[in-house]
C-alpha cells in the first residue's frame, strides 16, 4: 500500500528554505502584492520556481497566461523563457496589472510580455486561427467556472506535446468538503472529474501551491 506524506506548514517552510531561489525583483513584487486585499490570488515562490523549471525542461518559447493579477507568474515565465520567448498575458484589471508592468520593466523582461486587457476568452478567440498550435505552455489562474472554456480554447492554441497548468484545483481542501457548494468549489470539483476522463491530455495533479493539474496535449 502506497502512502502520501502529510505536507504541513512546518514541512512546507522547510521545503521552501532548502529549494527556493527567488529573484530579488520577484520577492519584492510578492511582498507588495501581499499588502493587497486579494493577495491570496498570487502564486507562491515554490510554485513559480516549479513552473519555470517546466518551461526550461520543455524548451518552451511561447507561454499563454490566463489571469495575470499583479504579474508574478508572468514575470516567472518571462525570466524562464529564452531571449526570443514571449508571454501573452490576459487579464481584465489594469489596476493590478499596472503593478506588474513596473516590475517587468525593472527585471528587464517587459519586451517579452504581451499584456492584453479584456475578456480572456474573447482574447483567446481573437488569436485563432492564426495562432492555432503555436503555444508551448498555458497557465490558467482565473475565474474558476470559466476553466472549461479556457481549456477548450487553449487546446486549439496549444501545440501537440504542449502543457496546460491549471491552478487552485484543490481550493484549500474545499473540493473534498461535501458541505461546500459554492460556485467556485462546485466548478473545480467538476473540472477535476472532467480532466480525469479527458483523453486528449495526459494528466497529473501536483501537490504544489493550492494544487496544480498538469495536462499535456497528446
Amino acid at each position: 500500500m502506497s502512502t502520501q506524506i502529510c505536507i504541513d506548514e512546518a514541512l512546507t517552510e522547510y521545503i521552501a528554505a532548502v529549494t527556493v531561489r527567488e529573484d530579488p525583483v520577484l520577492a519584492e513584487l510578492r511582498r507588495q502584492t501581499s499588502e493587497l486585499e486579494m493577495a491570496r490570488m498570487q502564486i507562491g515562490p515554490e510554485q513559480g520556481q516549479f513552473m519555470a523549471l517546466l518551461l526550461k525542461l520543455m524548451g518552451a518559447t511561447t507561454c499563454l497566461e490566463v489571469g495575470t493579477f499583479t504579474g508574478y507568474s508572468a514575470l516567472v515565465c518571462a525570466q524562464a523563457l529564452p531571449e526570443d520567448g514571449k508571454v501573452i498575458a490576459l487579464d481584465s484589471n489594469t489596476e493590478w496589472t499596472d503593478i506588474g508592468r513596473r516590475y517587468w520593466e525593472r527585471a528587464g523582461v517587459a519586451d517579452k510580455i504581451d499584456l492584453r486587457i479584456g475578456d480572456a476568452a474573447d482574447s483567446m478567440r481573437a488569436m485563432l486561427p492564426a495562432a492555432a498550435g503555436s503555444v508551448d505552455f498555458m497557465f490558467i489562474d482565473a475565474d474558476k467556472p470559466a476553466y472549461p472554456t479556457y481549456i477548450e480554447l487553449g487546446n486549439e492554441l496549444l501545440r501537440p506535446g504542449g502543457l496546460i497548468a491549471l491552478d487552485n484545483v484543490l481550493w484549500g481542501g474545499a473540493v473534498i468538503d461535501a458541505g461546500d457548494d459554492s460556485d467556485d468549489t462546485v466548478a473545480l470539483r467538476a473540472l477535476n472529474e472532467a480532466m480525469l476522463k479527458d483523453e486528449r491530455f495526459d494528466i497529473s495533479m501536483a501537490l504544489v501551491g493550492d494544487g496544480l493539474t498538469l495536462a499535456r496535449k497528446r
